[in-house]
């Protein structure tokens, strides 16, 4: 399971080590796409497997199903972690999510999300704000 919270550098070359702990469990390739709330999902190749085998079993006569696969699969990109961890994260995707020098990742389960850090900082306020009414709805929802 992917959790934690790492902040890493970009260096000249635009590459980003991966945190070590995320390493041992997404493999040597991974798949950098679109993710939402301005941030980057990237998946091992046997989740995004998985992920595209679910949405490409969508309906296509759906005009939301067809312009969400088109935001996630059309946006994604297989990339090759380096000997020393490191990934190149094309530039379509670091524009999209705004990312500067210091790129913050976060496991979340089955993900890691790529966030620039002063997006995840912003983005942590506004969540901690709403946690007790988050928490109520999921409660609600039998989720905890």
């Amino acid at each position: 399971m992917l959790i934690g919270e790492y902040t890493h550098s970009q260096d000249d070359k635009k590459r980003i080590s991966l945190p070590s702990k995320f390493r041992k469990e997404i493999g040597k390739t991974i798949v950098v796409t679109h993710g939402l709330d301005n941030c980057l999902f990237i998946y091992s190749r046997k989740e995004w497997t998985k992920i595209a085998e679910k949405l490409g079993n969508l309906s296509i006569g759906q005009a939301d199903t067809r312009r969400f696969n088109r935001f996630i699969l059309s946006g994604a990109a297989e990339v090759e972690v380096d000997s020393i961890g490191r990934i190149l994260i094309p530039e379509y995707l670091r524009e999209y999510a705004k990312l500067s020098s210091k790129v913050v990742f976060t496991g979340v389960h089955n993900r890691i999300e790529a966030w620039d850090e002063a997006s995840w900082i912003e983005y942590k306020k506004s969540v901690r704000a709403e946690a007790d009414r988050l928490a109520e709805k999921l409660g609600e929802i039998g989720a905890i």
